[in-house]
């Protein structure tokens, strides 16, 4: 098939033409490096901040108020950065922010107080908030309906890759150098990556590199171009969204999936040693393998999701599915602190992480579904990750005040099992269909 003839596929051709480009998997795999940076760079305090105590003699509760400043800018900050990102577009958008928070990640190696480094980790979240909507919006630009899912799960498995690989780069680097080089050599590899992510990125209409039968191919499978399909959108001001009940459902629902999620990023070391006696070795080595499950299962799911949707299966009953059952399979934490054995545990909390995993892929993959015109991708997003994020600031302190009480992981992991039930059923019977939000009046093309 040539690249003119590719235009007259309809829109639910199950398979791309031959002769078209594949520019879109260099993009979500760019994006994938960026996001593994990212996460990558707010990890690498967590491991190197044993090493830094000589310098700064931090208590514990100083500790938890600088990693909490992270999260208090990077939460607060996600309602006006998914605003920027539908404002400016992704090339600008991850450019401007990966230098922004590389340039904060190297600063953090100038810190000399409390104060100072309390400071370099508050704008740190700053910089690092428009990320995971501009990833959003990548995928709603550059991939069809049918390849939505698994692109998200590439893009949203950065994530996982950058805070399993933190712990044996920090650690080599500190080894080999100081705590100092640790957060410069990560901030220039921030700084490489923006430069690269500027030279490379375009929207596919504008991609030297995709050809007439590539994006062809993205316009008919229902892609949200960043122009395109504006000029018959409808008019929706950003405030109006919480009207809706599917993003009110979204924003539940994601904080909670986090809810359960914030457990492996915060306690899940603790809980390894405490309760299941794990020395420094046995944590580096097994302590890695339910990050590792979770990549690869959420890969599976999202390619399973779209072979779905390309077999001619409705766009709501697949994300339902993989929402909901992922969520339903995230509950199987609740049994962790039960079991005898410590291979036991270790096996439910990597069905549990990789269950939570899967469903995050699919509620990745909402914003693009329900925008109704590419300039609220990045707005819905935000929005659903602000809601989700709260859970990284009200999660850790009531596992912490339940460990506290009762001496043992069982009430807390009881609870957030019961949690990302609920979130399941939410997902289920509250949202409703998954098609593009409704309204009224139409808006000229920008």
């Amino acid at each position: 098939m040539t690249a003119l003839g590719s235009k007259t596929a309809t829109k639910s051709s199950p398979t791309p033409p031959r002769l078209m480009t594949r520019k879109r998997w260099v993009i979500i795999w760019l994006a994938f490096i960026g996001l593994s940076i990212n996460y990558l760079d707010r990890s690498s305090l967590s491991v190197a901040l044993p090493f830094m105590g000589k310098d700064f003699e931090l208590t514990a509760t100083q500790q938890g108020l600088i990693f909490a400043a992270f999260f208090w800018a990077y939460d607060f900050c996600q309602l006006a950065a998914g605003w920027y990102v539908d404002k400016v577009g992704p090339r600008r958008s991850f450019s401007l922010a990966a230098v922004w928070w590389s340039v904060f990640t190297m600063v953090t190696a100038a810190a000399t107080s409390f104060w100072s480094l309390f400071a370099a980790r508050f704008l740190l979240g700053v910089g690092e908030s428009p990320a995971p909507s501009t990833a959003a919006k990548v995928v709603g630009t550059w991939f069809p309906v049918r390849e939505r899912a698994f692109a998200t799960s590439i893009w949203d498995s950065g994530s996982r890759v950058g805070a399993v690989i933190a712990l044996p780069i920090v650690t080599l680097i500190v080894a080999v150098t100081s705590w100092h080089a640790v957060f410069i050599i990560i901030g220039i590899a921030g700084l490489i990556w923006a430069a690269v992510w500027w030279k490379v990125y375009r929207s596919p209409q504008e991609h030297p590199g995709a050809n007439a039968a590539e994006v062809a191919y993205i316009e008919e499978g229902g892609a949200r171009g960043e122009a395109s399909d504006d000029a018959g959108a409808a008019k929706l001001p950003w405030r109006s969204l919480f009207k809706y009940r599917t993003v009110l459902s979204m924003m539940f629902g994601f904080f909670c999936l986090n809810s359960a999620i914030y457990f492996f990023i915060t306690f899940f070391p603790s809980y390894l040693v405490k309760e299941r006696g794990f020395d420094l070795l046995k944590l580096g080595f097994f302590g890695a393998i339910p990050g590792i499950c979770a990549v690869l299962c959420g890969w599976l799911g999202g390619y399973l999701a779209d072979r779905a949707v390309r077999a001619g299966a409705s766009v709501t009953k697949v994300r339902k599915t993989a929402i909901a059952g992922g969520l339903a399979g995230g509950s199987v934490i609740m049994f962790a602190a039960l079991v005898p054995e410590a291979w036991m545990a270790l096996a439910l909390l990597s069905v549990a992480y990789s269950s939570l995993t899967v469903a995050a892929t699919g509620i990745w993959s909402l914003p693009a579904d329900i925008a109704p015109s590419s300039r609220h991708v990045g707005s819905i997003g935000g929005l659903q990750n602000f809601a989700s994020n709260l859970a990284g600031i009200f999660t850790p302190i009531l596992i912490g005040v339940l460990v506290d009480q009762t001496g043992s992981f069982v009430a807390p992991l009881a609870v957030i099992g019961a949690v990302s039930l609920i979130g399941a059923a939410n997902y289920l019977f509250v949202m409703g269909k998954i098609e593009p939000l409704k309204v009224k009046e139409p808006v000229p093309a920008v």
